[in-house]
């Protein structure tokens, strides 16, 4: 084989061993930008909120700038849906997150069903709102259950692999939803506990997809 022809080889090796983008995110970025858009879900700055979503879907998922807005778009329109308490949309936002899911299978040819992502995604929502509430008597193991479900199915590995990270999300939570109790400062230093969470909690889930 020609020097050119092994280099060739070599490049396409490498090239298959490189993740895709929603595989290869980086956790800091991406653990700002979730924080970032918990503050404004909870501040209700539906602009702000919308700004982070399109940061998100563009450095967790990879996805090209017109799926990116049409996801962030997605993304807004669940969140707005499931945010009235008591009185929400499950069912709506259910629907946009398939929308959102399928959309994600599709363009990296994942074999999930968007239906049963949704259902998971929003099914943890549930569930910390019964928690946030006090309806979980301080028993975080249901949603880190919930969390674990939703990563093993997405990702396609065992719920072993990303329960850490399921763990860390649900200890950002736990610093939110204090932040949500005491006001919704935001020169609040719970803002910066709960992003490092979830900094953590995305390192868990990128080493544990990978494992």
């Amino acid at each position: 084989m020609s020097l050119w022809g092994r280099f060739g080889s070599a490049t396409a090796r490498r090239a298959r061993r490189v993740p895709a983008p929603h595989r290869n995110f980086d956790p800091r970025r991406v653990g700002g930008l979730e924080c970032d858009a918990w503050v404004a879900y909870y501040r209700r700055q539906w602009i702000a909120f919308l700004r982070s979503a399109v940061g998100l879907t563009r450095h967790t998922f990879g996805l090209p700038w017109p799926a990116t807005i049409r996801g962030a778009w997605l993304v807004l329109r669940a969140n707005q849906l499931w945010a009235p308490f008591p009185d929400n949309d499950p069912a709506g936002a259910r629907r946009a997150m398939e929308r959102f899911y399928r959309m994600v299978a599709e363009h990296y040819r994942e074999s999930y069903d968007a239906a049963r992502a949704a259902e998971l995604e929003v099914e943890w929502w549930r569930i910390h709102r019964e928690h946030q509430h006090g309806a979980s008597g301080g028993d975080d193991r249901p949603l880190v259950d919930a969390l674990s479900a939703l990563y093993a199915y997405v990702y396609g590995v065992p719920e072993a692999h990303v329960r850490v990270a399921a763990q860390q999300r649900a200890i950002a939570m736990d610093h939110s939803d204090r932040w949500v109790q005491a006001g919704c400062d935001p020169s609040s230093p719970l803002i910066g506990q709960e992003q490092a969470a979830l900094v953590r909690s995305y390192a868990a889930l990128l080493a544990g997809v990978h494992r």
